[in-house]
Parts: C-alpha cells; structure tokens; sequence
C-alpha cells in the first residue's frame, strides 16, 4: 500500500478537507478578513506545535527520513518568522489563545507522540498533503489573498510533501499495516477541517 491511496479511503472527508468553502472564499475574494485573521492566528499557534511534534519525531525517525524531516523542522521555523511578518503587517496580535480546534489538534500530536514510527509519519504527511492540495484548490487565490495561496502552493513545498510521502511509504513498505493508520489517518483530516470550520463559522 502507498500511503497516497488513503485518500481514497474517506473521499467524502477528504473532500471536505481541500475544497472547503473558507477555501473558495480566499479564491474568489468573498472571505471577510476577520476570518482569515482568525485562521491566520490560530495557524501561527498550530505551526509552532507542529514544530515541537516534528522535532520528536525526528528524534525517534529511523536514519532514511532523517533528512526530510530535519529539512521540515528547518522550514518550520522559517514559516514561524513569515507569519510574524505577515502579523506584523496586517497588525495582528499572535499571544491570542488558542481556540478550540486548535487545542484539540495539540492533542492528536501529543497522541501521535505515542504511537509507532509509520503511523506518526504517515499522519505528518496526511496533514502536509490535505494543506497542499486546499491552498492548490484556493488558487490563484483573490488578490487581497494571493500571496498566501502562493507561498503555500510552491515547488519546494510540493517536494517536500512528495519527501514525507516517500518517507511514509519506506517505513511501512516491509511491515504489516498498522492496525491505527486508517483511524490515525482519518483524525488528522477531521483535524484540519475543523480548523477551517473555526476559520469559517467561528465556532470550535
């Protein structure tokens, strides 16, 4: 199994996750600010615990995902001081606290600090991969967005998505499928439609 066919296994889910209508707001331009203010906060909060999940997971990471995992933790902590930057300019305070969905995906991390190497990974990609694919769809994105859609759509993070895929598939290639990769699978993609739903409706 190739961990790019768990998609099929939820497509309803998935769906919902990458064509979520907060992502047709940001392409055809209707998405008020304040939403994606609040999106763009609480992301800033979910970045930085993504950061610290993705550090231990390298550290537990067999030597063949080294490298893509240490290059995502470099790119973290990059993406941490571009969205300071983009807060700064659109004034926003990022010491908000964290809203409910937020807190809710730090607890699916914490969880995935628990579990097995391929199944982590596999969830490290599912979440990387469902981003990629919405801010594809969102694209070219409303002028007042473009920038964002663009700095989330590159070569480079595609390639780096492409990594974790491999990573992914390596550590599960020679082993039984984990009896948690679908259920793992699926959380993470609840996961990040709730957090577009708080964006959206400001509820969760």
């Amino acid at each position: 199994m190739g961990v790019a066919d768990l998609p099929q296994r939820c497509p309803d889910l998935w769906l919902r996750a990458t064509r979520h209508e907060f992502l047709d707001a940001v392409r055809d331009g209707t998405l008020p600010e304040a939403a994606f203010d609040r999106w763009l906060t609480q992301d800033y909060r979910f970045v930085a615990l993504l950061l610290r999940f993705q550090a231990r997971l390298l550290a537990r990471s067999p030597r063949p995902a080294q490298s893509v995992l240490a290059g995502g933790v470099v790119a973290l902590v990059d993406e941490l001081a571009w969205f300071e930057r983009q807060a700064q300019a659109r004034g926003l305070d990022l010491a908000v606290a964290e809203l409910p969905a937020t807190a809710a995906y730090a607890r699916l991390l914490e969880r995935l600090d628990a579990v097995e190497f391929p199944v982590a990974v596999t969830a490290l990609w599912a979440l990387e991969r469902v981003y990629l694919d919405a801010w594809s769809h969102a694209a070219p994105g409303a002028p007042a967005y473009r920038e964002f859609v663009e700095h989330w759509t590159t070569p480079a993070f595609a390639a780096y998505v492409t990594g974790l895929e491999q990573a992914a598939d390596a550590a599960l290639r020679d082993i039984p499928e984990p009896a948690d990769l679908d259920a793992s699978f699926r959380q993470v993609v609840e996961a990040e439609v709730s957090f577009w739903d708080m964006a959206w409706t400001h509820q969760g």
